[in-house]
This record gives structure tokens, C-alpha cells and sequence, in this order.
């Protein structure tokens, strides 16, 4: 029963997710169709605008021939007539008075000069017996002119060029028509196209959904699918910018998803890498000296005692390596609560500093504590206090002075640790809260400290939506400042 409820679940999802990809393919196809159409009629206005521009400059070229003509021999002869007839011109005198436009002043200087000051007209034939379209072709353009004492009538004839142009626009129409149909049928096989990787994962989604884990070859099939929509690599992502604008946001959802993967992955390794790293080498100083006592430390009271001491440290040294790595675990899965209170920083700050006065004599400490209230978990706010004045111990040289701050500006509370230490190296600044990074392995090494100190308190500082600031001078010191909302 539960297999069949899981398969009418799939099915109906199926039907479901069918429907969509439909409305979806259905509307992007409608969308391009719509788009090229536009274009179309783009370039049809601008072919119209261009032929009725070079009818315009046809019909003056065959006006000022005409032209020509009269000015050289008066009314044209019967040569002359055979040449207007080719060239669909005639010369006649004007009937009543002229009327049409004339060409503007500024405009004259690129006409002729015996057709620039001549009234244009356009006129169409009269007949009854002509349709509209035989009247659209009966179109004459008219140039009435005065020589002398007379006064000539050209007219050109556009019915064969109007003739041409419309053949040729109706093919180029014919040839848009065809293109717009067969976008239909191409758009829509890119579209499938475009879909087909997104899914087969979520068929492979669904399969997962109910039959439980896939085998191996199901996940090679599974990563043969993100190869499908350039996913290749971790590193590799897909232009937002070359998909359609329909797209655009699964695009991005998918990247953001990759992105994610990946930080994900690198950080996983680095920190299993790192942690295998650090707990080696307190399993074989123990190993070492187990091998010791089984070989002389048994009736050896000196190496006895060496080796139990030694495996002692070493195995606080891993239990306190094991807490903060179990930490930093409860904090990357947000299971660790966060008890709110509200508490004045500077007498947690007095009190972390006379506890650190009592057991470190060696370093000379001063306090500059301006009354403050957070409202924040006081124990990992203290956790953190002792991060950053554990690591001024560890590397400020016996004598110099440690300087705990706490001040109030801008509705932020400001707590800084500022010592006279080794200083940290330039490139090395941006990387100290990185988990296990250490600028100098043999100081830590002798020191103690793991690397993961400095991760905490920015894990801390930044749940309680604060951040934090360094700054550090070679040979000089360091100055370190957790950041966070006053209450």
C-alpha cells in the first residue's frame, strides 16, 4: 500500500510538473514569436522608408531630364517624345492654376535649377472603371514649371517601378512569414531542449524520493545530468547573462545553489584535512611513549613518570582539540541555542581580567573600561574575551604589556585586546580567522595553540551579529576588537 501511495504521488506530481513544463515551453515559444514579429515589422517601416525614399529621387532624376529637354528645344519634338514615353514621362501644358507644394528655400540648393522652384503634386487616375489597387499603380508625380512666358506640366509615371517594389516587398513578406514558422517549431525544440537536463534530475529526484539511495550508476547517471547543464566542475557556472530572460532566475538559483556546493566541499576537506592533521601528531607522541613503557618504562620509575606526564598533556592537548572542533560543529549545523541576556561588558571584562592577572604573572596587564550594555549570551561572549587574551599571552614576550579596552560609540560596543606581541606578517592578516591556520607553525607548536581559537570568537561575534577588526604591526603588536550592537 505504501509503494502504490508513493506511485500515485509520483504520478500526479508527474502530471503536475508535465502541465507547468507545457504553460511554460507554451509561453517562451509565444514570447519569441511575438519578438522576431516585432523585428519583422521594424524592417518592413524601414524598407517602406527606403523605397519611398528612392521614388522620390526617381521620379526628380526623370522630372529634371524632362526638364532638360524643354529648356533646350522649346516643346518636345517627336524624338523627344519616343524618349518621355520610355521613360514614362510627359511634357503638357498646366490646366488652371497649379496648386501642390513648393520646395522649401533652405532645401532649393539640392534641386535642380529648372525644377526647384516648380510646384510638386501627386495625383491618381479618375477612372471608374479602375479597383483600388489600379488606381494605387496609376500614381503620377507631377512638377509644373515655368519657362519663359510658358508654363510645362511633367509628369512621371510610377505604375512599373510601384510594380517592382511591391513584388519585391510581397517576397520579402512571404520569406518573414515563412521564418515566424518556422521559429514556432524551432523554438520549441530549444526550449525541450533547454529543459531536458532540469528534468531528468527531477526524475532523478523522484526516483531518489522512492527508491531510496541510488546505486552507483545511478549516480554517475545523476552526474552525468549536472554535466548537461554546465556544471562540469564545481568552479564552472551558467551564464545568466547568454539565457533567456524567462530563465534568468533559475539560472541564478542554480549558480547560488553551486555556489554553495562548493564552499560547502572546500571547506568540508580543508577541515577534515586539518583536523586529521592535528590529531596525528598527539596520537604519536602517545604511541611513542606507550612503546617506551612497554620496552623500559616498566622498572624504570624515571621513564615512567616521564611518559605518563607526557601522554597526560597530550591527551588535555586532544580533549581540548576535540571540544573546539565538536564547537565549531554544533555552530556550522546551528544546533547551539544562544542564551540572550542583558549584562554591562565591562564587568564581565573586569572580572576575565582579574582571573587572567592571577594565573599570568609574567606579562604586565591595564584596563581602559567604559560602562556598556549588550544583550548577548554572557558565557560565549566570555569564551571569546579569553580566546583573544589567550593568544596575547602566547605571543606578547614576558615583561610587555597586554591593554583590554571597552568602549561605546555609535550605538556600538567596542572590545579590544591590544599586546606588544610578535605582530602578524601582512599577507598573513586576512587568513588568521581561517580554522587550523597558524602563522608560524613552530611558535604554536611550542605554544600549544591549535588554530581554531581566533575561528570561534568570529563564529561568536558574528552570531550576535557583530564583527570583528584587526590590526597588526610586525615587532610592534596586535590589536584585535570584537564589535557588537549595544543594548
Amino acid at each position: 500500500m505504501k509503494n502504490e501511495s508513493l506511485n500515485d504521488s509520483s504520478n500526479s506530481s508527474s502530471s503536475i510538473s508535465t502541465r507547468i513544463r507545457f504553460s511554460i515551453v507554451w509561453k517562451l515559444n509565444i514570447t519569441l514569436f511575438f519578438r522576431m514579429l516585432g523585428l519583422f515589422l521594424v524592417l518592413d517601416i524601414f524598407l517602406c522608408l527606403l523605397a519611398a525614399a528612392g521614388l522620390f529621387i526617381r521620379a526628380e532624376q526623370s522630372v529634371t531630364s524632362a526638364a532638360q529637354l524643354i529648356a533646350e528645344s522649346g516643346l518636345p519634338t517627336p524624338e523627344a517624345e519616343q524618349w518621355l514615353a520610355i521613360n514614362e514621362c510627359s511634357i503638357a501644358p498646366p490646366t488652371g492654376e497649379p496648386r501642390g507644394i513648393q520646395i522649401p528655400p533652405p532645401l532649393k540648393a539640392y534641386f535642380s535649377k529648372q525644377t526647384a522652384s516648380g510646384i510638386r503634386s501627386i495625383d491618381l487616375p479618375n477612372s471608374k472603371g479602375l479597383t483600388e489597387w489600379g488606381q494605387f499603380l496609376g500614381i503620377t508625380y507631377n512638377v509644373t514649371i515655368k519657362t519663359g512666358d510658358q508654363s510645362f506640366r511633367i509628369s512621371f509615371n510610377l505604375q512599373n517601378t510601384l510594380q517592382i517594389l511591391v513584388v519585391m516587398f510581397a517576397i520579402v513578406v512571404i520569406l518573414e512569414l515563412l521564418m515566424l514558422m518556422r521559429s514556432i517549431f524551432t523554438g520549441a525544440r530549444i526550449i525541450r531542449n533547454t529543459f531536458r537536463p532540469i528534468q531528468e534530475l527531477a526524475q532523478a529526484a523522484r526516483n531518489l524520493s522512492t527508491e531510496g539511495f541510488f546505486s552507483p550508476g545511478q549516480l554517475e547517471v545523476l552526474a552525468g545530468k549536472l554535466d548537461d547543464i554546465n556544471a562540469t566542475r564545481l568552479d564552472t557556472r551558467i551564464s545568466v547573462e547568454d539565457t533567456q530572460s524567462e530563465l534568468k532566475t533559475l539560472a541564478a538559483a542554480i549558480n547560488s545553489m553551486l555556489d554553495r556546493i562548493n564552499e560547502s566541499y572546500r571547506s568540508q576537506v580543508r577541515f577534515v584535512s586539518d583536523a586529521s592533521h592535528e590529531l596525528r601528531t598527539p596520537i604519536s607522541v602517545i604511541q611513542g611513549y606507550v612503546n617506551l613503557l612497554d620496552r623500559w618504562g616498566k622498572n624504570d620509575e624515571k621513564t615512567l613518570q616521564e611518559s605518563i606526564d607526557a601522554i597526560k598533556d597530550e591527551t588535555a592537548n586532544m580533549k581540548g582539540l576535540v571540544e573546539q572542533l565538536l564547537f565549531l560543529a554544533r555552530g556550522d549545523n546551528n544546533t547551539m541555542a544562544l542564551q540572550i541576556e542583558q549584562f554591562e561588558l565591562s564587568a564581565l571584562v573586569e572580572e576575565v581580567l582579574r582571573e587572567t592577572q592571577m594565573i599570568d604573572e609574567g606579562h604586565d596587564y591595564a584596563a581602559k573600561i567604559t560602562t556598556v550594555l549588550i544583550n548577548a549570551d554572557k558565557s560565549l561572549i566570555k569564551q571569546a574575551l579569553r580566546i583573544l587574551i589567550d593568544n596575547a599571552m602566547k605571543y606578547t614576550p614576558t615583561g610587555k604589556k597586554i591593554i583590554i579596552l571597552v568602549s561605546n560609540s555609535d550605538n556600538l560596543a567596542r572590545l579590544t585586546v591590544q599586546d606588544e606581541g610578535i605582530g602578524i606578517a601582512p599577507e598573513a592578516v586576512p587568513k588568521i580567522f581561517d580554522r587550523f591556520f597558524r602563522t608560524d607553525e613552530s611558535r604554536a607548536r611550542a605554544t600549544g595553540g591549535t588554530g581554531l581559537g581566533l575561528s570561534i570568537a568570529k563564529w561568536i561575534t558574528e552570531r550576535h551579529g557583530g564583527h570583528m577588526e584587526v590590526l597588526s604591526r610586525q615587532d610592534i603588536g596586535t590589536r584585535i576588537s570584537i564589535v557588537l550592537p549595544a543594548g
